[in-house]
């Protein structure tokens, strides 16, 4: 199975992204960050941000079925596109800080955030997939109590899951927190990043110093045939790619 994972920044580099989706229509499942649909200024923060992006990645990637997990007023969240000839067994979505329609006007530390599930099978094997965008403060991306408290409510989740999972999206952490370690030590993941020495998920449109964020993980049974952080300027984050079984 095949697997792309990315925040994409709110669609705002509109026709490379249009143009990396097309070319990477083969891939079975996506898990997408920061995707609005019919979206108003309610949650829209910038110009530059496409208030239709569910809408054109469907028309982007019409053999493929989209499931939009919104946090905020029904317009802006995670959303995941599942090729047709996988099938979505089950879907829905856990909050792991706050609650859905939590902010506060237009501040966006005070989003609530949640993981997006499925559970897919393909090739006659069950997965689950999990997309995550964890939360932000405007600050840095460093252990705080409501991310720790956020890293715990996720593992509780990862604990009562029957099978092989994958989790991956933009967690909004540096490597060596401990919110991070929380999930590697409990859960028993496999740090991809980590695993394979990457230097950074960030893109030259992200000007500040960390250049971490986005993770992929995967539960012990996952065996992994390929894994890279893809060098597409789509986005201010880079897309993360896995093949497993």
């Amino acid at each position: 199975m095949k697997l792309i994972s990315l925040n994409t920044w709110g669609g705002r580099v509109a026709e490379p992204l249009k143009n990396f989706i097309t070319a990477h229509a083969d891939i079975d499942a996506f898990l997408f960050q920061e995707v609005f649909r019919d979206a108003s200024d309610q949650t829209r923060f910038e110009e530059a941000e496409n208030p239709h992006l569910f809408e054109d990645i469907s028309d982007f990637l019409p053999d493929h079925v989209g499931v939009l997990a919104p946090v905020h007023a029904g317009e802006w969240g995670n959303a995941a596109f599942i090729k047709r000839s996988v099938s979505i067994e089950e879907s829905g979505e856990v909050y792991v800080h706050l609650h859905k329609d939590s902010m506060i006007g237009r501040d966006a530390a005070t989003l609530g955030r949640s993981i997006q599930w499925l559970r897919v099978k393909a090739a006659e094997r069950s997965y689950s997939l999990l997309n995550f965008h964890g939360l932000w403060t405007g600050i840095d991306k460093n252990d705080t109590a409501a991310r720790l408290e956020q890293s715990r409510k996720i593992l509780e989740l990862l604990q009562s899951i029957n099978g092989e999972y994958v989790l991956a999206g933009d967690f909004n952490l540096s490597p060596n927190t401990e919110s991070l370690r929380i999930l590697e030590e409990g859960a028993g993941l496999r740090n991809l990043i980590k695993e394979n020495g990457i230097t950074g998920t960030r893109t030259s449109f992200y000007t500040k110093s960390e250049r971490f964020a986005d993770y992929t993980f995967v539960s012990p049974g996952i065996k992994v045939l390929d894994f890279k952080v893809l060098p597409d300027e789509v986005s201010d984050h880079s897309a993360m790619y896995i093949e497993f079984e």
